[in-house]
């Protein structure tokens, strides 16, 4: 199934990106090549794969707290965008 350019302005339209001739015309040859693997990939038979929600052998990858020391106050706040005195500053939030 090959993209126009129209049906990738019309993506671009919809999830707000500003985008060039240059970058429809290369964002629909990527997006035709990824379309392409699907369409080899619906082509496989898998009717002897069970389904499965997970392919790993990973459970509830939880570990236990523990209680370990405290950062320093300065380094803590070393890489702080913005700081009062000994505290992080942020900006008012307003909903």
């Amino acid at each position: 199934m090959a993209l126009t350019r129209d049906q990738v302005a019309h993506v671009a339209m919809l999830a707000r990106l500003g985008l060039s001739e240059a970058e429809l015309e290369l964002y629909r040859e990527q997006l035709d090549a990824i379309l392409a693997h699907m369409e080899v990939l619906q082509r496989v038979d898998t009717s002897l794969v069970a389904e499965t929600a997970q392919v790993g052998g990973l459970l509830n990858a939880w570990r236990d707290d523990a209680r370990g020391e405290c950062l320093p106050q300065q380094v803590a706040l070393a890489n702080a965008p913005r700081r009062r005195g000994d505290h992080f500053e942020v900006g008012a939030i307003q909903e």
